[in-house]
C-alpha cells in the first residue's frame, strides 16, 4: 500500500521558514517525479514545486520561485520543501504527491498518490 505522509507544518511568523517533508512508502520512489501542491480556504488547489527522480531537475510555481526549495533524499524514500521568506499568501493546507505514469509536472491529475496534507499558517 502506497503512503504519503508529510509533515513540519505549524504557525511562522512572515518572513520566517518551514521545511515540509513528505515520506513515502509501500513503492520504489526513486525513478518517480514527486510535487508539492498547496490549498489555501476558498482557493483552488495550485502547483508549488516539482522534482524529478533524479533530483536533478526542478520545477516552481512563479509565486515561490526563489523562495522555497525542493529536493529529495532517494535512500530515505522522502522529499523536502524547504521554504523561505514566508508570506501570509503563503498560507495553506500543502500536500506532497507522486507521479507514476508520467505526465506535466504541474497537473494535479498527473499525480497518482497523494498524502494527507500539512497546515501551513504564516501570520502577518
Amino acid at each position: 500500500q502506497v503512503q504519503l505522509v508529510e509533515s513540519g507544518g505549524g504557525l511562522v511568523q512572515a518572513g520566517g521558514s518551514l521545511r515540509l517533508s513528505c515520506a513515502a512508502s509501500g513503492r520504489t520512489f526513486s525513478s518517480h517525479t514527486m510535487g508539492w501542491f498547496r490549498q489555501a480556504p476558498g482557493k483552488e488547489r495550485e502547483f508549488v514545486a516539482a522534482i524529478s527522480g533524479s533530483g536533478r531537475i526542478s520545477h516552481y510555481a512563479d509565486s515561490v520561485k526563489g523562495r522555497f526549495t525542493i529536493s529529495r533524499d532517494n535512500a530515505k524514500n522522502t522529499v523536502y520543501l524547504q521554504m523561505n521568506s514566508l508570506k501570509a499568501e503563503d498560507t495553506a493546507v500543502y500536500y506532497c504527491a507522486a507521479d507514476f505514469g508520467g505526465g506535466v509536472y504541474n497537473a494535479g491529475q498527473t499525480y497518482d498518490y497523494w498524502g494527507q496534507g500539512t497546515q501551513v499558517t504564516v501570520s502577518s
